[in-house]
């Protein structure tokens, strides 16, 4: 064997440990990212394929919660504009995104997309994922699939995040067409109107713990969700994304019982047998709706059962409203006084609506200058709120400007009743502006006054 081929043997064996290294290397980052199914065997799902590629989906049926059929006079209530579409909840599709980020926009991207609906009398939730933006196609396609055949969307601030976000997705793949939804329902807004003044926060899972009674348990924080996505990207472990996987079916079945909690509310709401703060959340949708007699009714059973501070206050003033439309005006004046009352104790404050506030002063005296035909207690009202005026700016509870606006508006008020009292009335006029004024002797406007004193 010649020298040469001796030395070229023996750089053939020199470069076999740096193979075998690389071939190790590319071994460990293989484990790394997955293989084609491990991110599937982990969640519990399957690769599946359409013309487009690959995405993993998994499947979940659940008997809780269980589906149920919508009363008509609920749905009326619930989404006026769609009640009609919505009459049949096997034709709901219930969604949820997970996403790379809240900004929205043409970069962000729907990693995850939970969708569920009634089956078999539970619920069937299905999850597609995409492994890589590369799958995006695929899910897209998948999901067109489930739209197609349920195309009355349900979700919870979809209307304003998930659904504007896939629809920018779809356009962007420049191949697979938006579906056109029947409707779209959005619970974030009753969810609102009902719950709201209640709780602090009205998210889902806040919803799911103080109205469904539900404990999550052990749950991810939503912020975190990104960021898991793109270490897994980065060839992260798949297990993290678990985690992921479950928060998405938590809130689907969430939706979905939300959504079974707010039509049995509605559907005969005189008849709902559940605390002060919901009856007081119902009013208000039921008054948003146009019901109004039977709004007031369940204002009234709401003050009944009692309201805290601030929320006692804000029922007898829709209250007193509703019963003005229906020229009820001896119980509407019995709560503005009422109101006027609390006001004494309480000094007015700009963050709580010092213009609504005034609102129980201004009825009052249109009440006893049009109504009773005593303009003399309409000017004493008047001054009455006048000097409210005077004790929040004093106690820093009112800003000068608006101040210097509800203070104008009063003045007004006083100028245009001297004017229809005639040379005859001024006197009294005058007597209503005195400093012998008989409210300066109310017990409860001193301690208002004394209370103005000492903060200032």
């Amino acid at each position: 064997m010649s020298a040469w081929l001796n030395d070229r043997l023996g750089r053939i064996a020199a470069l076999r440990p740096a193979r075998r290294a690389l071939a190790a290397e590319v071994a460990e980052r293989a484990q790394q990212l997955g293989d084609a199914d491990a991110l599937a065997r982990v969640v519990g799902g399957e690769v599946r394929r359409n013309e487009y590629g690959e995405h993993v989906a998994v499947r979940r049926w659940y008997a809780e919660p269980e589906s149920f059929m919508p009363h008509a006079a609920a749905l009326r209530l619930l989404a006026p504009e769609s009640a009609e579409a919505l009459r049949d909840p096997q034709q709901w599709l219930f969604l949820d995104t997970e996403t790379t980020g809240l900004a929205g926009g043409t970069g962000t991207y729907a990693f995850l997309v939970g969708v569920a609906w009634w089956d078999a009398g539970g619920l069937q939730v299905e999850q597609l994922f995409m492994r890589d933006f590369g799958e995006e196609h695929s899910l897209l396609l998948a999901l067109a699939e489930r739209l197609r055949e349920r195309p009355v969307l349900v979700t919870f601030n979809g209307k304003t995040f998930d659904w504007p976000l896939l629809e920018t997705r779809y356009r962007m793949t420049r191949a697979i067409p938006v579906e056109s939804l029947r409707a779209h329902l959005d619970l974030l807004h009753p969810a609102r109107q009902l719950w709201r003044m209640r709780l602090q926060s009205v998210r889902l899972t806040e919803l799911e713990k103080h109205v469904l009674g539900w404990d999550r348990g052990p749950d991810m924080w939503s912020a975190m969700i990104p960021q898991l996505y793109f270490d897994y990207l980065r060839g992260g472990a798949a297990e993290p994304l678990a985690d992921v996987f479950r928060h998405n079916q938590h809130d689907l079945r969430g939706l979905a019982a939300l959504s079974g909690k707010m039509l049995s509310l509605l559907a005969v709401p005189e008849a709902a047998d559940c605390e002060a703060l919901d009856l007081f959340g119902i009013s208000r949708l039921l008054r948003r709706r146009g019901e109004m007699k039977r709004s007031r009714y369940l204002y009234e059973r709401a003050l009944a059962s009692g309201l805290p501070g601030e929320l006692d206050r804000a029922a007898r003033r829709e209250l007193a409203r509703l019963a003005k439309r229906e020229k009820d005006f001896g119980r509407a004046t019995q709560l503005w006084e009422g109101m006027v009352g609390a006001q004494h104790a309480a000094p007015l404050r700009e963050e709580d609506g010092a213009d609504a506030e005034l609102e129980a002063y201004e009825q009052l005296a249109m009440y006893y200058e049009h109504q009773a035909r005593q303009p003399e207690r309409a000017a004493v009202l008047t001054r009455e709120a006048l000097a409210s005026l005077g004790d929040a700016l004093q106690a820093g509870n009112l800003t000068a400007a608006a101040h210097r606006k509800l203070h104008a508006r009063l003045e007004h008020r006083l100028e245009r009743l001297a004017r229809r009292a005639g040379q005859n009335g001024r006197a009294l006029f005058a007597e209503a502006a005195s400093p012998t004024d008989p409210a300066e002797s109310n017990p409860l406007r001193k301690r208002a006054r004394r209370h103005a004193a000492s903060k200032a």
